[in-house]
């Protein structure tokens, strides 16, 4: 196990509500979700000395600080590669805390993402950028590469033709993902299930993604408030101890696709993340009994689960079929109802639901205290976490 392993907990969650026009400012959502997350742990703003977000937040550190009321910051930092950096915040906080860094950080990310600057459009800011990351976008673009759909599409096929998977092994992780959401009274798809007629009824994206495949655009905001397990015990929750945390960025890494990798059908850097995982918390994924996989499209859904040790390669579609994943499976996923169907706040909200099934609060409760395992955004640098209880 390493040095950063038990030394570490998330002991508050934080949440506005989630829509499609919030009508209010990034900030504001920012503010209001540290808020909650505080008055969730038992803590205030004078408590606080870190602060940690992705670096496409347009919240800094300084402002949201003046918005909370926190006086001083002896911690900031900031993650790349957009979603990849959700479980690299807590592991930021993590390091901060276990070192002595600081005390109390809280790690957030606000956005109006479809009220505001639509992730899921073509943008020609990104190839215009005078930076490495305008080369890179300058490649694909004129290849009618502009949008993370068409991305991921080009995966997709050449997933579905190595493994055999369908487009019905795709529906089955949004058919899961929404029926777990309609009992999440949080979630913007509440009360609204689907069946897999439905998803391959849904309209093409880019095939062979459906409109289904596709996370939602939301607006909204996530807070975690991350101290040590000692200063735990005189707080309001049961802590989620952090038994792991880890990044990966692999071979050849890209964007949502690497080019130049000899494959297109795995997601080297999540294999490289869960080994380290694994070896942190010194369990196994047959330990793991529940996990809130990033499900910004579905095929990489199946790729993570072969990537991380859940089954073989190609056999992803073999081990989500029949209710698998679903509530009272062998591996319940995205029991809040995913980014498919709560919300996409950029995969925090994925790391709140897990700190709810470790309080035994999740309205979709798996039952026992396994470990629970939370990943970041795939296709790009990720990131993910271990979690357990006491």
């Amino acid at each position: 196990m390493s040095a950063l392993s038990g030394k570490a907990a998330i002991v508050g969650i934080g949440a506005t509500d989630f829509s499609k026009n919030s009508g209010r400012s990034e900030l504001r959502l920012a503010a209001e979700a540290i808020t909650a997350a505080l008055d969730d742990a038992g803590l205030t703003p004078g408590d606080v000395d870190g602060l940690t977000s992705f670096t496409m937040d347009t919240n800094t550190e300084i402002a949201v600080a003046r918005a909370v009321g926190i006086p001083s910051l002896k911690f900031f930092s900031r993650i790349h590669y957009g979603g990849g950096a959700a479980c690299a915040t807590v592991q930021q906080a993590a390091m901060a805390v276990a070192t002595g860094v600081a005390d109390v950080v809280v790690a957030y990310r606000a956005f109006n993402e479809r009220s505001g600057m639509r992730f899921g459009q073509v943008r020609g800011d990104l190839v215009a950028q005078e930076n490495s990351s305008g080369t890179d976008n300058a490649f694909s673009y004129p290849h009618g590469l502009g949008t993370p759909a068409s991305f991921v599409a080009m995966i997709a096929q050449r997933y579905m033709h190595m493994s055999g998977a369908t487009s019905e092994d795709f529906g089955r992780i949004a058919v899961a993902d929404r029926k777990h959401a309609a009992n999440n009274p949080n979630a913007f798809f509440y009360g609204k299930p689907i069946t897999l007629q439905e998803h391959q009824d849904s309209r093409w994206i880019a095939e062979p993604l459906h409109l289904l495949d596709c996370c939602q655009e939301s607006d909204g905001g996530v807070a975690l408030v991350i101290t040590s397990p000692e200063r735990a015990k005189d707080l309001r929750q049961s802590p989620a101890i952090i038994t792991a945390a880890a990044q990966g960025s692999g071979t050849d890494q890209y964007i949502m696709t690497s080019y130049y990798r000899d494959a297109l059908t795995g997601l080297p850097e999540m294999g490289l993340v869960g080994q380290q995982l694994w070896e942190q918390s010194g369990i196994t994924p047959q330990d793991v009994k529940m996990a809130v996989l990033y499900d910004h499209f579905t095929p990489y859904a199946l790729m993570q689960l072969e990537e991380l040790g859940f089954c073989g390669r190609g056999e992803a579609k073999d081990f989500i079929a029949d209710g698998a994943i679903e509530l009272g499976g062998r591996l319940p996923l995205n029991t809040h109802g995913g980014q498919l169907g709560e919300a996409y706040i950029h995969g925090m909200n994925g790391i709140a639901e897990g700190v709810r099934q470790i309080r035994g609060t999740s309205v979709n409760q798996v039952p026992g205290d396994a470990p629970v395992l939370v990943t970041a955004g795939t296709g790009v640098p990720t990131s993910a976490l271990v979690l357990a209880p006491r």
